[in-house]
């Protein structure tokens, strides 16, 4: 038996209309960081912004900003609301 693995990428996002998905990127791994620390990782909406910017972002960006966050040297305070 082998076990069905299903593939999806973002839907298209109109506030980013260019192919560079740099910012938007960015805007969905910053927001799912301030979703997580508003309402936590279990929270539905968080789960989402975790798709996106999994699907968008390089591997060695979401890496670094991790590695940021718990070293304190994130450039954006995702503890504030």
């Amino acid at each position: 038996m082998s076990e069905q693995v299903q593939i999806s990428t973002e839907k298209f996002d109109a506030r980013f209309p260019n192919v560079n998905q740099t910012k938007r990127c960015w805007q969905n791994y910053f927001d799912y960081a301030k979703c997580v620390a508003a309402k936590g990782e279990d929270y539905a909406p968080c789960k989402q912004f975790f798709k996106a910017y999994n699907t968008l972002c390089p591997n060695e960006w979401i890496e670094r900003w991790d590695t940021q966050k718990d070293e304190g040297t994130f450039p954006i305070d995702t503890n504030s609301s």
